[in-house]
């Protein structure tokens, strides 16, 4: 019992095994990620101001990098901008017509620059993410739901970034 104890270090190393955030592609000067406001070129407002929060949670929760406020003191920079938003019908009631369920996409540009060389460490330029939800169906109640839809988005989102800059893919 004693010699497979032993071979299991080896077992999982072999195997490519390893724990999350404590291996990345990051280089290890990088220690601090700044993330100002998201740029917006969409007609939808609060959109870029979600992104840039939802993304700082992440990579607070998630990993090792400390997140600041000043682009000028972090070691690292992720820049993005929403580059189109759509909200499309995809279900409609057949008793009344009306929609029953909707769909918002998010297309945002990702990248993350080591600030003292200008090095692009990760780029993304068509990140694509999708959120369908319920349309009530009684008008008197209606709750607009693509404002809860849209923060479920960004949570969706500062999942994938922080997984794609963590393993550069």
């Amino acid at each position: 019992m004693r010699y497979l104890l032993a071979l299991l270090p080896l077992t999982l190393a072999c195997c490519g095994y390893k724990f999350a955030a404590t291996d990345t592609t990051l280089p290890k000067t990088v220690h601090t990620i700044a993330i100002p406001a998201f740029n917006n070129l969409t007609t939808r407002y609060k959109l870029s101001d979600q992104m840039p929060e939802a993304i700082s949670r992440e990579f607070l929760t998630r990993t090792r990098y400390r997140i600041v406020p000043d682009t000028n003191t972090a070691d690292a920079v992720l820049r993005g901008a929403v580059v189109n938003y759509s909200f499309n019908p995809t279900t409609f009631d057949p008793a009344n017509g009306r929609a029953a369920y909707a769909e918002l996409r998010v297309t945002l540009s990702v990248t993350l620059t080591e600030r003292t060389t200008g090095k692009v460490l990760f780029d993304r330029k068509n990140f694509d993410v999708r959120e369908t939800y319920q349309i009530s169906p009684d008008a008197p109640q209606y709750f607009e739901e693509s404002d809860p839809a849209l923060k479920r988005a960004g949570q969706q989102v500062a999942r994938s970034i922080v997984s794609a800059v963590l393993e550069n893919f």
